[in-house]
This record gives C-alpha cells, structure tokens and sequence, in this order.
C-alpha cells in the first residue's frame, strides 16, 4: 500500500508540473504585467488585455486577432528586428532575386514551411493575411511617432501596439528607414513576383497590393495569433 501511494503521488506530480509548464507557454488573462518581462519590461504599448504566448507579448486591439508588441528579432517594440523575404524564414546578408526561388500562390499564414512566425516563433503565433493587415488599418487610429519613428497604432479598446519604420533589405543594402514595410502572407494574385504589404511613412500608410512590393525584399514581420 505505501509504495502505491507514493507512485500516485508521483503521478498527480508529474500532472501539476506539465500543467505549469504550459500555463507559462501560454497565459492571457486582464493583467499579464508579472508575465512580459521576456520581451522587456517598456513595451510602449497598453496591454491590460493581453496574453503571452510562447514568451511574446500579444496585444488585443479589439480585432479578429491579437498583434504581437515587437517585430519577429526585436526586444522592443521600436527595434527594428529582421528582415525577410516573403515565404522564407531565415534571414540572410542578400536580398537578391537571382536567388530567390518561392513562387506559392496561395496563402501561407500558419505554414512553417513558409511563415517566418510560425518557424521562428512556434504555433499559434504566424503571419497576418491581407484581410487581417486591412482590418488593422480600416479599425485602428494611426499615429505618427516623430521620436520613435513609426506609428502607434490604437484600437477601439484603448490598447496599442507600435510599428516602427524599419525600412527594407534590398541586396545587402538596408534602405529607406523613414518607412515601414511589413509582408502579409497573401500573394499578388496577378502577378507571382510580388506579395501584400503594409506599407507606411510620415505622410499615410496603408495595404498595398502593385507590382512595386518584389517578394525577394526584405521585410519587416509583425505576427499575429487568435
């Protein structure tokens, strides 16, 4: 009888132990302050609601989904973080199309193969689609942030997140750091070299979808999660 009551003690251990280790992979609640220290203590954005996933912050705007506070490689959210091409997740010192070889049509958010979200950061977490990026720019209050350089993005509920203008990776060259250009999953249906983006400077900002946007550039990823 001892020895049987010590292995179910073991056992209801092990249970409350697992149980633990995915409360702190994954924990929302009203007031996830004790919880974002990973991702740094100033986050410059208001996340009474938010939950924190795989050890990133995610903000809820009152939106379809939830935004992550940094750019995926960032530690804070007006870092600029990394930079890749569209459908890849690696990043890389040239940003050339002689190299580049992803020709998908189809959307990939959620794919690792293909989300640089999803393979860097772990499921829930993956890329915004057009639909979502448009819904963040058609249901939030854009701000303009002379000091940081990017936008402080506001939702219906008082939280924001903030997107820094981190500008793009053209060969080896980091160009135009007075704007932002952030990939969405989706691709230009009528024209396989060039995918969605928000795109945004000092001046306006919005969803793009012209063949200016080249899928080989290096962008800026924002994730996303239900």
């Amino acid at each position: 009888m001892k020895k049987k009551f010590f292995s179910m003690f073991a056992v209801v251990g092990m249970i409350m132990s697992a149980t633990l280790s995915l409360s702190l992979l994954t924990a929302c609640s009203d007031d996830d302050d004790d919880l974002t220290e990973e991702v740094g203590e100033d986050t410059n954005t208001d996340t009474d609601d938010s939950c924190v996933i795989n050890g990133y912050d995610a903000v809820d705007l009152g939106l379809s989904v939830m935004w992550a506070n940094v750019n995926i490689g960032a530690a804070q959210p007006a870092d600029y973080g990394n930079y890749y091409a569209w459908g890849e997740t690696q990043t890389k010192d040239d940003y050339d199309n002689e190299v580049y070889r992803v020709s998908l049509s189809t959307d990939f958010s959620g794919n690792a193969t293909y989300d640089a979200a999803t393979a860097n950061w772990g499921s829930p977490w993956r890329m915004p689609t057009k639909a979502e990026c448009q819904e963040l720019v058609d249901d939030c209050n854009w701000t303009w942030d002379d000091t940081d350089g990017g936008y402080k993005i506001e939702g219906s509920n008082g939280n924001s997140i903030f997107l820094p203008a981190a500008g793009y990776r053209d060969e080896s060259l980091h160009d135009s750091v007075s704007m932002g250009s952030y990939w969405s999953s989706t691709p230009y249906a009528d024209d396989s070299d060039v995918a969605h983006t928000i795109n945004f400077g000092n001046s306006g900002y919005g969803v793009y979808e012209n063949s200016d946007y080249f899928r080989y550039i290096g962008r800026s990823i924002r994730p996303v999660s239900e």
